[in-house]
């Protein structure tokens, strides 16, 4: 992880070691927090934020079901996301808002608790590797079953639920496989564990909706709307594990992730063993949507203005 030079919180901006909290955090004991990943990309008109607004509404949706009452505006979580990046002189980076329950009375009751605010931005590459985007990724589905409604709040996208998604991670990994794919509480198909999941059969494209406790993805959303402009029937339903088997093409939709093929499903071939022309064709697409190479999208960037030359 590259490390850049100032952090924003709560208003002020801190150098990168200097951005620290209390041990006594709330968050911190409990997963008192929510958060977003975003990305901003060097484009042909300067640095554009992917659909910065909608992952702001996200962000504010997200802290609103924890019942946390973000103390800045959506305007100056931009404007401070901006001015992070100019300061920091990144074309292209990362950013983590990051919204959470500070140091207050301890135990479980939080609202007494005082609600901070941070964003973080730092150059990171494709969270799955250049390599897995281009060949696609071995995937294991996950004895760990995706958080339910029942129990929390899928929807949000909370700190402490990614807990879930850790363990996950670390037995796909342990087991030698790039990515793990949880079922919900019914064993039908949910999600990667940072990543939306398409299956791709006979030309057509199927994702799992929100019965089955999914997060709402940026570009999950973005993904479907350039599939349909392109002609492609897209549907949300659920997935039963054995279409993963029966597939011809798998890929994963993430912030981090962008759009990632899956070569391999529990040592099964997804397909020819080989990203097929749906995925290539949607990930060259939203590849250009990103990096600012498509008119049809340019609404999705969020210029950032150079900063003023110093005086």
């Amino acid at each position: 992880m590259k490390q850049a030079d100032l952090i924003w919180m709560n208003g002020e901006l801190v150098a990168w070691d200097d951005a620290k909290v209390h041990v006594l955090t709330h968050a911190l004991h409990y997963g008192t927090g929510v958060f977003e990943g975003v990305r901003a990309y060097d484009t042909p008109r300067g640095t554009g934020i992917f659909r910065h607004a909608d992952h702001l509404d996200r962000l504010f949706r997200s802290a609103g079901m924890y019942l946390m009452e973000i103390p800045f505006t959506r305007d100056e979580l931009r404007a401070a996301t901006h001015d992070l990046i100019a300061r920091n002189g990144l074309k292209s980076c990362y950013i983590r808002p990051l919204v959470y329950r500070g140091a207050g009375p301890m135990g479980l009751f939080p609202l007494d608790c005082p609600v901070d605010v941070v964003i973080a931005v730092w150059e990171w590459g494709a969270y799955l590797g250049d390599e897995g985007k281009q060949r696609g990724v071995r995937g294991k589905v996950s004895s760990f079953r995706r958080i339910s409604s029942d129990a929390v709040i899928p929807a949000a996208k909370a700190t402490g639920q990614y807990l879930n998604s850790v363990l996950a991670k670390i037995e796909a990994s342990k087991a030698g496989y790039e990515e793990a794919i949880l079922l919900d509480d019914r064993g039908l198909v949910c999600e990667g564990s940072g990543e939306n999941l398409f299956v791709v059969k006979d030309g057509a494209i199927a994702t799992p909706g929100f019965s089955s406790d999914i997060l709402g993805g940026i570009n999950r959303a973005s993904v479907m709307q350039i599939a349909r402009d392109l002609g492609y029937a897209v549907v949300e339903r659920d997935v039963a594990r054995g279409e993963l088997y029966l597939a011809d093409e798998i890929f994963m939709t993430g912030t981090a992730a962008e759009l990632t093929p899956l070569r391999e499903v529990d040592d099964r071939p997804v397909g020819t063993g080989e990203p097929g022309e749906v995925t290539r064709t949607l990930q060259r697409e939203f590849e250009d949507a990103l990096h600012g190479r498509s008119e049809r999208y340019a609404e999705w960037l969020d210029l950032v203005a150079s900063p003023a030359p110093a005086t």
